[in-house]
């Protein structure tokens, strides 16, 4: 019986080099998994007065789009439905996407949901909270040992 030598970092290499095949083989040409729902990128940015919240949602009509806001958190659902043909050398090639969507993001600073702007161009939901009064000017007391 001959003893093989256990290493441990090839080990790690073929487990890197096996799940990278797994990802691929679930990817797309558009980069979008199959099989996963999509979800859309946001950015979120505070000022001392407003929340400005920019969501990426292409190749959808703003009547497709639920937006709702809570004093803690925003709330976006909708259902994608994407068609794409592309004619070539006498073929036809027709491509679908359908699927809902939702994303809860919550916020770091409570928000007057009734003042909400909310404004959707070229594929981005752009929406500005205005902070809650008692947010503004929130100061709190130290008190030194």
């Amino acid at each position: 019986m001959s003893l093989i030598r256990w290493q441990p970092f090839q080990e790690i290499e073929n487990l890197q080099q096996d799940m990278n095949r797994l990802f691929d083989r679930l990817m797309t040409r558009d980069g979008e998994r199959i099989g996963t729902n999509f979800i859309p990128a946001a950015e979120m940015q505070e000022t001392s007065d407003t929340i400005h919240l920019k969501l990426e949602i292409p190749g959808m009509d703003a009547k497709d789009i639920d937006v709702q806001v809570s004093a803690e958190a925003v709330s976006i659902s909708g259902e994608r439905k994407e068609e794409t043909k592309t004619e070539e050398k006498g073929m036809t090639r027709t491509e679908f996407r359908y699927g809902k969507f939702q994303r809860v993001i919550p916020l770091p600073a409570r928000v007057e949901n009734t003042n909400v702007k909310a404004e959707y161009k070229n594929g981005i939901l752009q929406l500005t909270l205005p902070k809650a009064e008692e947010e503004k000017n929130k100061v709190v007391k130290v008190n030194i040992v």
